[in-house]
């Protein structure tokens, strides 16, 4: 029963309430639908010019992008987001990588090829393992995003008490059902894979609890062409209200 609880936690992500700025800004927003695996999927659409997409992280929604917004539109891009599948206003209980790969790929045909994505934790997983499946995107800014995927288990292990049992059962799963293992839906897997002309630069805080500073640095080690920058004190979160930080972002992608 356990083994069965943690797999159906694992895909399941929770729904938090909106804040009334995120709201805000939602309300601030040209909005769309797209129907993807029978699931309707929100997106939206701020200002106009070339298109940044932003992809939010697990239990996420594109509107914690909002301080990112009022910036990128005065330099001149559109911003474009989504909130994934089971997330914020778009349909359904459970996802995964393969279904964010989906809605990517829908998104982007139905918006525009974007000049850069701006990803959050697992958003910058899943926008990895897209590229490495022909999503034509030149660069990526991957912020506080997870790369070690037995990390990423005993994070979750750890969140529900959990036991070793527990995860090899889970690794047992993935290979019974995805034909892969976990480690091959890693970020650390993906990035031998991206085209090697891939921009990359990766944002992370060292005192990030959800996500380590482990990830980013596992990553380097592997891709050492991307770009690092590390911050202090702005944790997993909040990091996505930083002026420095959103202003970074918009250098990267101008540069």
């Amino acid at each position: 029963m356990a083994h069965r609880y943690f797999i159906y936690l694992f895909f399941t992500p929770l729904r938090y309430v909106v804040p009334e700025k995120d709201r805000e800004a939602e309300q601030q927003s040209q909005q769309s639908t797209l129907q993807v695996n029978e699931k309707k999927i929100q997106v939206y659409s701020w200002g106009d010019g070339p298109v940044i997409l932003v992809v939010h992280g697990w239990a996420g929604r594109a509107s914690q992008f909002r301080k990112f917004i009022p910036v990128l539109n005065q330099a001149g891009y559109r911003v474009v987001g989504f909130d994934g599948p089971a997330h914020g206003r778009s349909e359904g209980k459970q996802t995964n990588l393969i279904e964010f790969n989906e809605v990517l790929d829908e998104v982007i045909k139905a918006t525009g090829e974007p000049v850069a994505i701006i990803a959050h934790s697992f958003g910058g997983v899943a926008s990895l393992f897209a590229i490495t499946n022909g999503l034509p995107v030149k660069k990526i800014i991957n912020i506080s995003s997870p790369t070690i995927g037995d990390e990423i288990i005993n994070t979750y292990l750890k969140a529900i008490q959990g036991s070793k049992s527990t995860a090899t059962a889970f690794q047992q799963y993935m290979i019974k059902t995805y034909k892969r293992s976990f480690d091959e839906f890693s970020a650390l897997h993906f990035i031998k894979h991206v085209p090697p002309d891939l921009q990359l630069l990766l944002i992370h805080d060292d005192q990030d609890k959800e996500v380590t500073i482990d990830h980013p640095l596992a990553l380097l080690e592997i891709y050492p062409g991307a770009s690092f920058h590390k911050t202090s004190g702005l944790g997993h979160t909040r990091i996505l209200k930083d002026d420095d930080i959103i202003h970074q972002c918009l250098s990267f992608v101008k540069g």
